[in-house]
């Protein structure tokens, strides 16, 4: 979970336009992923953004504290986009297909011109004739950006499963 402070409530039509918006780039992002174009994925993250995959034991952890599953900032996501890309990803190569659903989209104004998005996701993983699904739930915090509307500082996905189990591990981006 992500501490926050809240800004004050903005107006009924600022809100729903600003729900909307923030669907388009939830979904754009999907579309994103689920197209394996991760370079361009990178470039929905500010220069100190955040990619958090907390253990599914622990799923209020703190990543100062706790064992997370993916605790990448700019530098590792660009790390592990890069290898996922390459032929000698072998967990990933040929990519898997994948469809992502995200749903129950929720807009909360935080202090410096932040948001608070919590959603609900869904991921199907399709490879080798196996079908894996991932469900959770966002909470990510994100800033207004001109070239692509928003842009994540922190992007957390939590896993609502109770183990890794069958596939044992989280090789896709969430």
């Amino acid at each position: 979970m992500v501490d926050v402070e809240l800004q004050p409530r903005p107006t009924a039509v600022e809100l729903m336009t600003m729900s909307y918006e923030i669907e388009q780039f939830l979904f754009r992002e999907a579309d994103l992923l689920d197209s394996w174009r991760l370079p361009e994925w990178l470039e929905l993250f500010a220069p100190t953004g955040e990619y958090l995959i907390p253990a599914t034991d622990r799923p209020d952890g703190d990543p100062a504290n706790d064992l997370f599953l993916v605790q990448d900032d700019r530098f590792l996501l660009e790390q592990r986009i890069n290898s996922l890309m390459r032929r000698s990803a072998h967990a990933e190569y040929p990519h898997s297909r994948t469809r992502r659903f995200v749903s129950n989209v929720k807009v909360t104004p935080i202090l410096e011109g932040r948001l608070l998005l919590r959603a609900n996701f869904a991921v199907f993983r399709m490879r080798a004739g196996n079908v894996d699904t991932y469900v959770g739930h966002y909470d990510h915090v994100v800033e207004r950006d001109d070239d692509h509307g928003f842009r994540f500082v922190v992007r957390r996905s939590t896993l609502d499963l109770d183990a890794l189990r069958p596939h044992g591990k989280v090789s896709i981006i969430l």
